[in-house]
């Protein structure tokens, strides 16, 4: 039996996402996870697996506290001694990633996203030689579109040899399971639009806000808000919600309710890995509407399981919202069954496990996920 050590920057989101996962390699392997304890510990140490304390400061780039994660990085690999390394996210895939290549430990790192990291010139440098460095010698990269592999292999952090695109984490077809438009879903009840995230500008909740708001004037229906807010958008929601334009519902452990309650899922983005909330809602069977960017549109088929918008324009997600609101119940409710049926084919979370454990080359034949 082997030592796999994951580490990643958020123990709440790995549950979420990569439980899965982490459930086929303890069939024959040890799992141990490093990562700030944000969430959901206590269910991976009830699934018996040890798991370590690790601050991480997710914010930005701080020489002083960096260094620091470099040093616990170091420190950690040497009191564990794992056979294989899996990371998650920028500060885990760099610096845990460097110190693997240092005591030369075999590693797989997981980019989710490029997020703003690439978008500022001086910035884009600088984290383009700390990926470079890094991934000097891993085994290979897992990314979640073509599009940020290209990027990758455009800036030769990594060749193409190295790379392997998912369909990012998938999503769990049982859990997520089918939801019927019910009656309360039907002609007479207003349109319940859902967004369901962190409420804040990257998300393109200006434009959203701002669409609504045009919209209200001679539409009825709802736009429900499930997520915390930034402290910016704090007086603005109110104020919508006094108006009775939206509903906020802040953070909810659960999303499924309010996917079977909406007739569909807005998610203006600036930038996405794979966006999981429209794989998740998709799975439901409901429509979806987002940006036409990478982690996104890969996700619908635009005109048949959802609508793209452009993203940061405002009238483009004005413009595919009215569409929707236009549409009768029985073609919202199509586009739902199409999209269910799109997960099906190609997102499904057990394709995505056995994918990843191909490559680690964890996989037997025998095994079903």
């Amino acid at each position: 039996m082997n030592k796999v050590l994951i580490i990643t920057n958020h123990s709440y989101m790995l549950y979420q996402f990569r439980r899965e996962l982490i459930q086929e390699l303890r069939k024959e392997h040890e799992v141990v996870l490093s990562m700030p304890f944000v969430g959901h510990e206590d269910d991976f140490q009830a699934m018996g697996i040890r798991c370590i304390e690790t601050n991480v400061d997710r914010r930005g780039i701080n020489p002083k506290t960096d260094l620091k994660l470099l040093k616990n990085y170091f420190r950690l690999l040497k009191e564990e001694k794992p056979d294989l390394v899996i990371t998650y996210s920028i500060k885990p895939n760099v610096y845990a990633g460097y110190a693997c290549s240092r005591l030369g430990i075999p590693y797989y790192a997981n980019v989710q996203g490029l997020g703003t990291a690439f978008q500022k010139p001086g910035l884009a440098q600088f984290v383009t030689l700390l990926y470079k460095t890094a991934f000097r010698k891993v085994e290979a990269v897992f990314f979640e579109n073509e599009v940020n592999a290209e990027e990758f292999r455009k800036r030769k952090i990594t060749s193409a040899e190295k790379q392997r695109i998912l369909h990012g984490a998938g999503v769990n077809l049982e859990y997520y399971s089918q939801q019927p438009y019910s009656a309360e879903n039907s002609e007479g009840r207003p349109v319940h639009f859902l967004y369901l995230g962190r409420i804040m500008k990257e998300k393109g909740i200006d434009e959203l806000f701002s669409a609504v708001k045009r919209l209200r004037k001679d539409n009825h229906f709802v736009l429900d808000l499930v997520g915390f807010f930034e402290d910016e958008y704090k007086q603005q929601v109110e104020e919508m919600q006094k108006d009775g334009v939206v509903m906020f519902y802040g953070f909810q452990q659960d999303p499924r309710p309010y996917y079977t309650a909406a007739d569909c899922i807005v998610l203006p983005s600036y930038h996405e890995g794979m966006s999981n909330v429209l794989l998740e809602a998709a799975a439901t069977g409901r429509a979806v509407i987002t940006s036409d960017i990478p982690g996104c549109r890969e996700a619908l088929e635009d005109g048949k399981t959802g609508l793209l918008c452009k993203a940061g324009d405002t009238d483009s997600l004005y413009g595919a919202m009215k569409r929707f609101l236009e549409m009768s119940s029985g073609q919202r409710a199509e586009m739902g069954i199409a999209g269910r049926k799109k997960m099906e084919k190609e997102f499904d979370k057990q394709m995505v496990v056995r994918q990843t454990m191909e490559t680690l080359g964890c996989w037997d034949n025998d095994n079903e996920v």
